[in-house]
């Protein structure tokens, strides 16, 4: 399994509009791709003293899957024209990593 990791950051003003953006359009929009090998994705949010960041964390089955999602340069982020609205900054590239072992425990994760 794949995991990629990738970071965005907003404004204080802007980080409850980016977040619904993700939800409402972007997120959807992957999930409707039907991309074969994809598994998931989680959204991580963190305020910060003057910003709000954002880390998706996308998961694969195997790196075709990635690249049938990104294209073949596949390191390099996708970030829609409207979320670049919102954002003050983001990665360039996404970070790819081979998901050694997990861990579940009994509770549920929402």
């Amino acid at each position: 399994m794949i995991a990629r990791i990738w970071h965005g950051y907003t404004t204080l003003s802007d980080a409850d509009a980016y977040e619904a953006l993700l939800r409402e359009e972007i997120f959807k929009g992957i999930v409707n791709k039907k991309i074969a090998g994809f598994i998931g994705i989680q959204l991580l949010r963190r305020t910060l003293a003057e910003e709000v960041e954002f880390i998706t964390l996308m998961h694969f089955d195997h790196l075709q899957a990635v690249k049938d999602f990104a294209g073949p340069d596949y390191e390099k982020a996708v970030v829609p024209e409207a979320a670049q609205k919102l954002l003050k900054r983001f990665d360039a590239q996404s970070q790819h990593y081979q998901v050694m072992d997990t861990l579940q425990g009994e509770a549920t994760i929402k």
